[in-house]
């Protein structure tokens, strides 16, 4: 645990608490005590909502006898589930990359069931609804009529306008009728505005994944760390199974010289520290000292205190519509998890036009740069009929 921080976990359930402990590595069975309250469907329901079943499986037949039989069946059933759709990933993944192979597509594998072999050993001890895939930008156009042919139809349709599409957006999806499967094509690592490394980049410093005898290219070991802190972040770490990952990265060791100069260069020191103090107290993760000098700061303290509304609530950040109450406390700490530059370059990209810009006053292609200079009046002009309507 790291010294002089304060987190305060006080409402966290008595449920998830005792999860954590269970699907640590060095738990004692016996120092395990469960009171005659003790809420093993909702137990059930934290384990489903953070996707830590796996874990927690392959931890429970050392605790069989502490368990109920009906939870020992259901944390059974999820885990075999798991396994096979994560093998149904893995040969659609290895599908994936040999046709965009073929076609000359560069490609790299984000998460998925590559994470579940590099950071656990085994693909079925990790979730994973769907395949992320980065491509370079200029290749979607490509990618988009390859998937087509095979079956993939276009899930996620948005409106653009002056090709803001290209930094405001990081990905598109597509689903597979008849194989389940769903597929995310990342343009960016995450959303924009905001600076990231260029596809070249992440390309030069790629790896490749033992999963499969196919070429499975996957991030290098940096820019893996700091995709999945940016992720997770991002999602206020609402799903525990994203600061396992960041656990797991930490026991297999990290070259901190390395990781800082491009955790500082892309701005990431901040959630860094986030993530490293929340899964120091929650995870038990072991820190070097670099670590908790960078967990210790106080901007990371406050970002972690921030997460906690998650963790006292299931909160699904991708069901909407979202309560009124998470919504604008998700707003609120997405703002607050940027840095002052970040700031700047959140709020100087509201000049740019917007798709509603267009649908209230609808003009020529050829025209849509005097939306530059229209937008404040068209923004004011929203407003005004929305508070009319009200």
């Amino acid at each position: 645990m790291i010294k002089d921080t304060s987190l305060n976990f006080d409402n966290i359930p008595i449920e998830l608490k005792t999860l954590l402990e269970m699907i640590e590595v060095d738990t004692d069975a016996g120092s395990l005590g469960f009171s005659p309250d003790f809420n093993w469907e909702q137990f059930m329901e934290l384990a489903k909502h953070h996707r830590l079943y796996p874990q927690l499986f392959s931890k429970i037949k050392e605790l069989n006898s502490l368990i109920p039989p009906d939870v020992y069946k259901s944390l059974q059933r999820l885990y075999q589930r798991n396994t096979l759709h994560m093998l149904h990933l893995t040969g659609e993944m290895n599908r994936v990359s040999q046709l965009f192979h073929h076609h000359q597509v560069k490609t790299i594998f984000l998460k998925g069931p590559i994470l579940g072999k590099e950071l656990y050993g085994d693909i079925s001890m990790r979730t994973s609804g769907d395949l992320d895939v980065l491509v370079p930008l200029q290749s979607i156009e490509t990618v988009d009529g390859l998937l087509s042919k095979e079956g993939y139809v276009k899930d996620d349709y948005f409106s653009t306008v002056l090709n803001d599409w290209k930094w405001r957006h990081h990905h598109v999806t597509y689903f597979h009728p008849q194989r389940q499967i769903k597929l995310e094509i990342h343009w960016r690592l995450s959303p924009g505005p905001g600076r990231e490394p260029s596809f070249t980049d992440l390309w030069n410093r790629k790896r490749q994944s033992s999963i499969s005898t196919v070429p499975i290219n996957m991030l290098g070991k940096e820019d893996l760390f700091m995709f999945l802190i940016s992720h997770g972040a991002r999602h206020g770490w609402s799903r525990l199974r994203w600061l396992a990952d960041i656990h797991r990265l930490v026991l297999q060791g990290q070259d901190w010289g390395n990781l800082y100069s491009v955790l500082r260069k892309y701005e990431m020191l901040h959630l860094t520290g986030q993530a490293l103090l929340l899964s120091s107290n929650l995870f038990h993760t072991p820190l070097n000292q670099e670590m908790k000098d960078c967990a210790g700061k106080q901007e990371a303290v406050r970002l972690a205190n921030k997460t906690i509304f998650y963790f006292e609530r299931l909160v699904n950040l991708h069901t909407e519509p979202l309560s009124s109450e998470v919504s604008t406390y998700h707003q609120s700490y997405l703002y607050s998890m940027k840095s002052r530059k970040q700031r700047v370059i959140f709020i100087l990209s509201f000049l740019h036009p917007y798709p509603e810009d267009a649908e209230t006053l609808p003009l020529p292609k050829s025209l849509h740069y005097l939306y530059f200079p229209l937008r404040p009046a068209l923004w004011f002009w929203r407003k005004a009929k929305k508070q009319a309507v009200l």
